[in-house]
């Protein structure tokens, strides 16, 4: 091969490499990702970094060199993977799988839920409170308090309407 056609920096002599060794790479890649976009994105950042590096890269080692750099690009994916799975782990809270979105909505929704809470009038707040909240049964709620159970069951209800009323609205 004359000393242009080993120039890997000349478009044909890459496109030729490229052709030679991609169907290799792609398998060598999904072999250790199990994942063809994961596969594929890390073979492209191979086929890239080999053109950035061209004018270093010896046509003899090209071979190695390319399966260097798809082992290294999976390694450094899998470092990062690491770094990303730790932080989530340390900084997510109490533990839980759900993502930021959904914990500030959850933390916003029950602020709002506590002050509709405290917004019911007083008898209709304290029946929901033992109810809901420490785990009463009507009976035991209207033995507490001194009425009937109807009487809890009516503000239990109205309790309930009025909250629903207004979650709506949030």
């Amino acid at each position: 091969m004359s000393k242009d056609h080993r120039n890997i920096c000349k478009p044909k002599t890459f496109e030729h490499i490229y052709n030679t060794y991609v169907k290799d790479i792609r398998r060598f890649l999904f072999f250790k990702t199990q994942d063809i976009d994961v596969a594929e994105d890390l073979l492209q950042d191979t086929f890239v970094k080999l053109w950035d590096n061209c004018s270093r890269v010896n046509y003899d080692t090209v071979k190695s060199y390319i399966y260097t750099i798809a082992n290294n690009s999976f390694l450094n994916l899998k470092k990062h993977e690491k770094v990303v799975a730790k932080y989530q782990n340390e900084y997510k809270p109490e533990n839980s799988n759900e993502s930021p979105e959904f914990i500030m909505l959850e933390k916003e929704f029950l602020e709002k839920l506590e002050a509709i809470i405290a917004s019911l009038p007083d008898k209709q707040r304290e029946v929901f409170m033992m109810s809901r909240i420490e785990k009463k049964k009507y009976k035991e709620i209207a033995e507490e308090l001194g009425i009937s159970v109807k009487a809890v069951e009516k503000r239990m209800h109205q309790a309930l309407f009025t909250m629903r009323s207004k979650i709506g609205n949030i």
